[in-house]
């Protein structure tokens, strides 16, 4: 009879140890999966701000912002000269805030220089103002030897490009993402806003805006 108790209890014994294990392989599996989740998680925020290019601005990108007079500034070109946005009065102008590590921007600067070589002659210009810490030493090379597919030709940035900073791009309201573009009208007024990535065909749409007007009213 003792023997039998003795069986028992070892028995019991044994599937508490088993059940214990069970459970205890249970919680590693949990805690291993909820670490995998939180690991997904960071990666994809750190992705995303290193990126610069936030979701809710991207959606809302393509929306026509209040016409506001934009603030003049001086920036450096790649020829330590310097160049001011005033001096393209009279123009349509396309500010793309940049940087040469940004993927984004590296998609849409064959678009850039597309309309560039389209609307050129019509009194366009894109003004490329890169937003590198390390500034000239990182744009310059970057500028010199990178070649971008346009209309299956490879091609040069084919418009100014000057080094920016924050103070600069406070007078547009601040970056919430690389790229930022923003549409000046030929009387310095900004009547669009991109923050992200631009559709080539709304952007395309806005700067014919501009330029047709004064089309029609030339003789």
């Amino acid at each position: 009879m003792a023997f039998g108790k003795a069986v028992v209890s070892e028995s019991v014994l044994a599937l508490e140890h088993r059940v214990q294990s069970g459970q205890e392989c249970y919680l590693k599996r949990i805690g291993l999966i909820l670490a995998t989740l939180v690991g997904i998680v960071a990666f994809a925020l750190f992705a995303n701000r290193a990126t610069r290019i936030p979701v809710q601005r991207t959606v809302n990108a393509n929306q026509e912002n209040k016409s506001t007079v934009s603030q003049d500034f001086t920036l450096k070109d790649l020829d330590d000269h310097d160049v001011s946005l005033s001096q393209f009065k009279g123009k349509v102008v396309l500010v793309n805030f940049w940087a040469t590590w940004c993927g984004p921007c590296k998609i849409e600067i064959p678009w850039l220089v597309g309309l560039q070589d389209k609307y050129a002659a019509r009194g366009f210009t894109v003004l490329g103002v890169a937003m590198d810490e390390e500034g000239k030493s990182a744009v310059a090379p970057f500028v010199q030897k990178e070649r971008f597919k346009v209309a299956g030709t490879p091609q040069s940035m084919n418009y100014p490009i000057v080094l920016g900073n924050d103070a600069t791009a406070d007078k547009f309201g601040g970056l919430f993402g690389f790229p930022t573009s923003v549409l000046i009208s030929k009387d310095g007024r900004v009547v669009k806003r991109v923050d992200g990535l631009v559709s080539y065909d709304e952007i395309d749409r806005a700067i014919q805006s501009q330029l047709e007007p004064n089309d029609r009213a030339a003789p």
